[in-house]
């Protein structure tokens, strides 16, 4: 399996098979999630889109980044989201980073949505899939967010089947990043300094999570490892 390592501005054509990650926070949070019960999660393209969803479905649960605003439910935050029971309800997020990243692949024949989190479920599932090429879209910080990138590598390695990879490198990597810094000393509005240890919990969730269009809408549902990859 051939990895590549893009930012979004640097998708310049549509990858076969997509791996977005986002450590801190979007598909951390969207994991925790799906374990909150949450049956799926719509990815916005704006926060605009977002609230008109809203509007369509008042029983819909609205998510994003920053601090509380009308009209949105929950912020973009594992540890604020975490006791918040979402059985059965589908949950609309939007993300400076990790929502646009999967909107840019959303043509690809398979798009994973990723993070520590869920890190060896993704893997698994690539391994099942085997494709020749897959391209991890690296969301923050123009594609070198060191926390996502470390992700990236990291699932890389597994997924190529190096069994013998040691995942402590890649969690210090991200512990060590900027966004971890700006996320402990609480520069990220809509945050706690608890989120940074939620996104380094290295596979805390045993599913993967899997982006499709939907009724023209963007929609990430979880895919337990039973289950066969998606077509």
């Amino acid at each position: 399996m051939r990895a590549r390592f893009l930012g979004i501005p640097e998708l310049t054509d549509v990858p076969d098979v997509a791996v977005v990650v986002d450590v801190m926070r979007a598909y951390t949070v969207a994991a925790w999630a799906f374990a909150r019960g949450a049956e799926r999660v719509v990815l916005a393209e704006s926060l605009e889109d977002a609230l008109a969803l809203k509007a369509r479905h008042p029983g819909w649960v609205t998510l994003k980044d920053g601090s509380p605003a009308p009209g949105f439910d929950l912020v973009n935050s594992p540890a604020l989201l975490r006791d918040t029971d979402l059985a059965g309800r589908t949950v609309v997020q939007k993300t400076t980073a990790g929502t646009v990243g999967a909107l840019a692949v959303k043509d690809a024949s398979l798009v994973l949505c990723a993070s520590f989190v869920v890190a060896e479920a993704t893997a698994r599932l690539l391994r099942q899939r085997a494709p020749r090429e897959v391209t991890f879209v690296v969301t923050g910080g123009g594609g070198r967010a060191e926390e996502d990138l470390a992700c990236a590598e990291y699932i890389a390695g597994r997924a190529a089947g190096e069994d013998a990879v040691d995942a402590a490198p890649y969690l210090r990597r991200a512990a060590a990043s900027r966004s971890a810094d700006e996320l402990r000393t609480g520069v990220r509005e809509g945050s706690t300094p608890e989120d940074v240890a939620l996104c380094l919990e290295l596979d805390r969730f045993p599913f993967a999570m899997a982006a499709a269009v939907e009724d023209s809408l963007m929609v990430l549902r979880q895919v337990a490892l039973a289950d066969p990859p998606p077509a």
